[in-house]
């Protein structure tokens, strides 16, 4: 058998002046990366691609996919996947947990102000014109009790490092947050693919995720129900996160409904079955609140349940999330997120924003002006890497067109500097190139908080490209937290965070 010939896998890495994950210095490998790069010099360019071919093969066994609407077309494509994994020492991941804790404290404070006394407005620390024009506050919530009193069950925070490498949130995601599958089925894939590395490594298990999620959805029940019945609410299988629904529902042992498969009765849920009528408790869903009640929201929806809304208003069923989160994942919200903090907790943020400017405020909408094509702007209700302008990488044809969008719709857009987001190695083709990442954790709310130790790193697999989002041509990797011993490396964050 011919032996394949031994290359330099990292001879056309170059850190460009980006913070790198991987490397603190050309071939200077930070500590926690040491294992990893050793593992990677003993290998050639053919045993790297077995490697990643098999990493290939096992998402598309699986069917691990998701949906790219093209001209108005579905198309289903195995989600991409890099296998070399992103590595987050036990320090830095305690930092990140004490700092995420702190924001799902905050913004489920903020949450129950706005739909109640809104001290918040009262007091002059977030406009009230920012709250009553964001197009997902619901007045409909106004005063409604929420189960446990919590606002919002599980965000999805979006993290980013700069080029000193500080972690920055660039987003927070509280309607439907995705991705959490395609966390889990990446660490199966680098199960097969890096096995001794991964013990050697003493990596964290996320195994506990679904249980964790499920008992967050059983404490939204109501406490007189022994045995509460939970469902998971899809649009069906044309949406584009349909893949997880359905691994999600499974991974939990709940069913999997859509709105047909539901009815309310004296405004209560029940579930058609063939044994006829079966109440549910909790609605994990994964639907827009524009569709999930016709009777109260878009009178077109096919999607949703007529009577939900008053159901939950009663008491007689859950959702996860509430109706109205939505209004806090506001792109122009997010601005006012650190002094959100410091209202109702009395603490700076322990995990910063990124600088934002909004195009509704006279004074940042003429710096926007001047300094657009440095500037990456957003649609503050868009998300997937659409409605989104890249300054330093758009033609100026485009920039005119954002310009004219923003000055007839200033509400509707927020700017940012560039941040030249972290980058780490990643394969492409027979070698291995730095290639710019983010973060999604997942932080659940119920009995405690409770934040999985791991996430989901986005890779933005196209070279010099900063847009992560699968839909652009991104790809995903596994995400290791290490535990400090031995001991650590099955444990979970179990305890409610005291900040």
């Amino acid at each position: 058998m011919r032996t394949p010939a031994r290359s330099d896998l990292f001879s056309h890495y170059s850190l460009d002046g980006f913070y790198d994950e991987m490397f603190a210095a050309p071939g200077d490998p930070r500590p926690h990366y040491r294992k990893l790069h050793s593992r990677l010099e003993t290998m050639d360019s053919l045993t790297l691609a077995e490697k990643q071919t098999l990493a290939d093969q096992a998402f598309l066994r699986r069917g691990v996919t998701f949906t790219v609407y093209e001209q108005g077309e579905g198309t289903e494509r195995i989600f991409p996947f890099d296998s070399l994994p992103r590595i987050i020492p036990a320090e830095e991941w305690a930092r990140l947990e004490t700092g995420l804790a702190q924001r799902m404290e905050a913004l489920n404070l903020f949450l129950a102000d706005i739909y109640g006394e809104q001290r918040i407005v009262k007091e002059g620390v977030v406009p009230a014109e920012v709250i009553r024009t964001s197009k997902h506050f619901r007045p409909e919530m106004m005063g409604v009790k929420l189960p446990r009193g919590l606002h919002v069950h599980i965000n999805g925070c979006d993290l980013i490092r700069d080029g000193e490498g500080n972690y920055r949130v660039l987003e927070d995601n509280l309607r439907c947050p995705s991705g959490v599958s395609y966390v889990l089925e990446n660490r199966q894939t680098l199960k097969r693919v890096f096995p001794n590395l991964i013990r050697d490594y003493n990596v964290r298990s996320i195994e506990q995720y679904c249980q964790d999620l499920l008992n967050t959805l059983l404490h939204l029940a109501p406490e007189h129900v022994p045995e509460p019945t939970v469902v998971l609410l899809t649009p069906g299988i044309y949406n584009s996160a349909y893949f997880e629904h359905v691994f999600l529902a499974r991974q939990m042992g709940i069913e999997i409904v859509q709105g047909s498969d539901l009815t309310v009765r004296d405004d209560r849920v029940f579930m058609r079955t063939t044994r006829g009528l079966a109440q549910v408790h909790v609605i994990y869903r994964r639907i827009d609140d524009d569709f999930l009640d016709p009777e109260v929201f878009r009178k077109d929806s096919l999607l949703g349940v007529p009577g939900l809304f008053e159901a939950c208003r009663k008491g007689n069923a859950a959702l996860c999330n509430p109706i109205g989160t939505g209004v806090a994942d506001d792109k122009a919200v997010y601005a006012y997120v650190p002094a959100i903090i410091k209202f109702y907790l009395d603490q700076e943020p322990l995990i910063s924003n990124v600088e934002t400017y909004l195009s509704s405020e006279p004074k940042q909408m003429a710096l926007i002006m001047e300094r657009l094509p440095e500037l990456v702007v957003k649609s503050v209700n868009e998300a997937g890497g659409y409605g989104m302008l890249v300054g330093p990488h758009a033609a100026k044809a485009e920039i005119e067109v954002f310009r004219e969008k923003i000055k007839a719709n200033p509400r509707n857009f927020i700017a940012q500097p560039t941040i030249q987001l972290s980058r780490c190695p990643t394969v492409c083709g027979d070698r291995i190139e730095g290639r710019h990442v983010d973060f999604r954790p997942y932080v659940l709310n119920g009995e405690s908080v409770r934040i999985m130790p791991g996430g989901l790193t986005r890779v933005a697999l196209r070279k010099g490209s900063l847009v992560v989002n699968s839909s652009q041509g991104g790809g995903s990797k596994d995400t290791w937290v290490l535990g400090k011993t031995t001991a650590d490396s099955e444990s979970i964050s179990e305890n409610r965070i005291i900040l």
